[in-house]
């Protein structure tokens, strides 16, 4: 198999002529860094957990470019045409990547807090008078878009992110409402089992018959922001269920002041300062939140 892209965590294959197979690694990364340690079972987590997201899309009439679990971290999927000029996404181009990242908040967290407090998002965007706080549920979901293809992720308005996914606007419309629904079923699949579902992303693409599609994964502890229901309901603890707890390692270690003060002075990717390894009982509490949280969410044995 040809190997094509080599992201920070999943490498994707050539699998025949129009499908592509995910190998989900066991590397983990946080602010942009891949981190010099493997997480045992961590692939796998996100392989079973991204196959049980696609199923309940399914049933919620979404299509998905999911076929099938190949092996425990492999997946084969549906391949799509990129297109890196969306200038010539046309609305009868079919079978294609949408070139955005979605990203839906329904609680007041990570970096939304951030621009919140810089005055870079306004309280009214969020439907709000004030300025939440932190961990505050949102009065509605908060759907933002970034570009996708481009070396550096960039935020979109709506209306540039229209322009770009090469949409018309009812099916721009249509991508928003999807996310809105597939949120709310993963709200509601997460409550039962005691989790709270705080923010996450997705990815879209148009099948052959110019239909919407989710892709490539979301709804995992890598893609998503999650919470533990009772401690949150009892006095208000935002546990974290997801790889934030690995950011919050490299916080309360100082790694993240000083690559983010290097990053502020010029630094480039070859000059920013190395990742530290993870220490062996932080190699161990993740693996566990992993595989913990895929038989939480699912309901099913590991």
């Amino acid at each position: 198999m040809k190997l094509l892209h080599k992201g920070k965590v999943k490498e994707v294959y050539e699998f025949g002529d129009d499908k592509l197979l995910f190998n989900f690694t066991d590397q983990i990364s946080v602010f942009d860094k891949i981190i010099p340690t493997l997480i045992p079972k961590k692939g796998e987590s996100l392989a079973r957990t991204s196959a049980y997201w696609f199923e309940e899309c399914a049933k919620l009439g979404i299509d998905t470019h999911y076929v099938q679990l190949q092996t425990p971290n492999t997946m084969v999927v549906k391949r799509l045409d990129i297109i890196h000029d969306s200038s010539k996404i046309t609305p009868k181009t079919v079978n294609f990547f949408i070139p955005l990242e979605v990203v839906c908040r329904h609680y007041a967290a990570g970096s939304l807090l951030d621009r919140l407090a810089d005055g870079s998002v306004k309280p009214e965007r969020v439907g709000m008078k004030h300025a939440p706080k932190k961990g505050e549920k949102l009065p509605q979901p908060f759907v933002e878009f970034t570009t996708k293809l481009e070396e550096t992720d960039r935020p979109l308005s709506d209306a540039e992110a229209l322009k770009l996914s090469g949409l018309t606007e009812k099916e721009f419309k249509a991508l928003k409402q999807a996310v809105l629904d597939i949120d709310a079923k993963i709200a509601q699949n997460a409550e039962r089992r005691g989790l709270i579902h705080v923010d996450g992303k997705k990815e879209f693409g148009m099948n052959a018959n110019r239909e919407l599609m989710i892709v490539d994964t979301f709804g995992t502890p890598d893609e998503d922001r999650w919470w533990d229901k009772a401690l949150y309901e009892k006095d208000g603890s935002m546990v974290e269920l997801s790889k934030e707890m690995v950011r919050q390692h490299y916080r309360q270690t100082g790694y993240h002041e000083k690559l983010y003060a290097a990053r502020k002075a010029g630094a480039t990717k070859d000059t920013e300062p190395p990742i530290p390894p993870l220490p062996e009982n932080v190699v161990g509490q993740v693996t566990k939140l992993y595989v913990e949280f895929y038989e939480r969410l699912t309901g099913q044995t590991w």
